[in-house]
């Protein structure tokens, strides 16, 4: 079954917020692989999609399961869209790892965007939407993306990843356009000027 099939017909749900337990916490394994996890994931490329992002995890609509959606470009900008249950990524190691720092953002401190140095390349394993293995190979922009969906199903989000300073100057740029960003976006839209 594709997945282009799980990419329309969802609901919106609202994204949970950094600071809000479920973020900070290490997820619990997909164990069963029913109409309710799929109807979730379709929901979550719905959320994604309105909310403009390239990935999304389970954590950041509130939900401690280890799942994530993406459609993300790779460094051929060729677009690669899937669903990830219990991924797990390997990182090069050695000569063969390669960094590279660009702009990171998250769509639960929207609007905030600091340098994060990862490697350009990640090989992310785990499970489909039936329970089957799947495996993705992610270069550019998905190797990040890879990761970073990975990180919150381990309680991780990016900010942890920074300096003291680097990760003060993140949330000053989150703080300065949160007002835009309804409690509940994107099911409200983000708003073009402060109310």
């Amino acid at each position: 079954m594709s997945i282009q099939e799980f990419m329309t017909g969802g609901k919106l749900l609202p994204i949970t917020r950094w600071g809000e337990p479920v973020m900070h916490q290490q997820t619990e394994p997909i164990t069963v692989f029913d109409d309710e996890l799929r109807e979730l994931a379709r929901d979550m490329f719905a959320t994604m999609e309105a909310a403009q992002g390239v990935g999304l995890a389970a954590t950041q609509v509130g939900k401690g399961i280890s799942l994530f959606v993406f459609t993300c470009p790779d460094a051929d900008d060729n677009i690669v869209s899937g669903a990830f249950c219990n991924p797990v990524v390997i990182l090069p190691e050695g000569n063969a790892r390669n960094l590279q720092s660009q702009d990171e953002g998250c769509l639960s401190l929207p609007g905030g965007y600091a340098p994060l140095a990862r490697p350009d390349h990640a090989v992310c394993t785990g499970q489909d939407l039936y329970g089957q293995p799947y495996t993705v190979t992610g270069t550019g922009l998905l190797a990040r993306c890879l990761q970073h969906e990975t990180d919150h199903l381990n309680g991780i989000v990016f900010g942890d990843r920074l300096s003291n300073r680097v990760r003060k100057h993140l949330y000053q740029e989150h703080d300065a356009v949160a007002d835009l960003y309804p409690s509940d976006w994107p099911v409200s839209p983000k708003l073009d000027h402060a109310q």
